[in-house]
């Protein structure tokens, strides 16, 4: 098959953009035509196939975002402020980038808008996914954005949801929808690995002295100068080891995590950039516990920290498309802990599933719960070796039955009724 994947953002960071590399490289293995467009800059740093790339040129370099970060050379903006004017003009210079690739088998787009409004007015067959940022963020009460996703979805010969919480959503925020298909998000199951202590510290100190310079962290979206010595010295000595990765925003909810962290006897690795990282930082280091802070990690990172810590936390307030984090840190043996609600409860009940019946409990916590937050990481951390390794293996178990990208890449490209 010819594919066009488009995605306005970068393939690197956030759901939608590894969403976004992992099809391309999924679908170029499976011996499709793959081209993606997206405003990455630097799309040969990823592992992305043997797909194309292609970067179109935004008028006047306005970029409609749902959350504010940092876009070099581009002016991001919030989709809600944009101008209808400035949303047409978007639209048609990405319709004019698909056209001159020509025609395509499977026309996929990524986000009810801005993907939906572009692959509707392209005029041909496409496909779309609903990464559930925009819906909550940008689109959720306000009427005439709305209605412009809901006459988008009218032309998709499908719209992909995650999870069912996010078809709830989609249909609380445009009304009904036709061709609606749930196709969870997925992970790389022979990059996710389980490793050994030793191996994956010598590894993880490689990959952050191979890191670019940042000197004096003013790149948001690289990792902090000198994190080689600062994780060697993190960990020297063996402790009970809590993670969190992903964006530094406070819906995101590490600081119950840091409050459910005071006076236990463990110590965490803060993984991410966003705008809440400063106050994360005080609230830490008020409370003096053991919280390393890095900046944000790629999956070449990630792989080897998850098998150093004992439990990753993920503990979002705010509503979830699915919880990719979660299913990344399983596949790597590391138990995700997931705050009880829209789709990291579906991660949640996914875990229960396989896991021991007296440890089923361990998946997840009380949505802003921080006592029960804390009382789950004490429940982990204490687990007997037999009671650990069993969680290890239900959870890596788990993550290859049900979110291997390649399943995942598959269930996209078939037949809808």
């Amino acid at each position: 098959m010819r594919i066009h994947l488009w995605h306005g953002y970068l393939l690197d960071g956030t759901g939608s953009n590894v969403y976004t590399r992992e099809l391309a490289k999924e679908w170029s293995r499976a011996g499709h035509e793959v081209t993606v467009l997206s405003q990455e800059p630097a799309p040969e740093r990823y592992d992305i196939g043997a797909a194309a790339t292609l970067r179109p040129e935004l008028p006047g370099g306005l970029l409609p975002v749902f959350v504010l970060d940092r876009y070099e050379g581009l002016e991001p903006r919030l989709l809600q402020d944009f101008t209808r004017a400035e949303r047409e003009d978007y639209v048609d210079a990405n319709v004019e980038a698909l056209r001159g690739l020509g025609p395509a088998d499977l026309v996929f787009m990524n986000h009810v808008l801005m993907g939906g409004a572009v692959g509707a007015a392209l005029g041909v067959p496409f496909r779309v996914k609903a990464h559930g940022s925009e819906l909550e963020y940008s689109m959720r009460g306000r009427p005439e954005l709305e209605a412009w996703g809901r006459e988008s979805l009218a032309h998709a010969a499908a719209t992909y949801v995650g999870s069912r919480h996010i078809r709830d959503v989609l249909e609380e925020v445009v009304g009904h929808v036709e061709r609606v298909v749930e196709v969870p998000p997925g992970v790389d199951v022979d990059e996710f690995i389980p490793q050994g202590r030793d191996e994956a510290l010598v590894e993880l100190l490689a990959e952050a002295r191979a890191d670019k310079p940042n000197p004096g962290n003013a790149e948001e979206r690289l990792p902090d100068e000198g994190n080689a010595e600062r994780l060697e010295a993190f960990f020297s000595t063996e402790a009970p080891t809590v993670v969190y990765f992903g964006k530094l925003i406070l819906n995101k909810g590490v600081q119950l995590l840091l409050e459910a962290l005071a006076g236990l006897d463990a110590r965490a690795v803060i993984v991410g950039f966003g705008d809440y990282r400063a106050e994360l930082e005080a609230f830490a280091g008020e409370h003096g516990e053991r919280v390393l802070f890095t900046g944000p990690f790629e999956h070449r990172h990630l792989v080897h920290l998850l098998p150093l810590a004992d439990v990753a936390v993920v503990p979002s307030i705010f509503p979830e498309a699915f919880g990719m984090v979660a299913a990344e840190a399983a596949a790597c043996c590391c138990p995700p802990l997931v705050a009880r609600h829209t789709g990291l409860a579906e991660i949640a009940a996914g875990l229960e599933a396989s896991y021991p019946a007296h440890l089923a409990h361990l998946a997840g916590f009380e949505t802003g719960d921080v006592s029960d937050l804390r009382a789950k990481i004490v429940e982990i951390l204490e687990l007997s070796d037999v009671d650990r390794d069993a969680l290890h293996r239900a959870a890596r178990r788990t993550v290859v039955e049900r979110w291997s990208w390649a399943s995942v890449a598959a269930r996209l490209l078939a037949p809808v009724a």
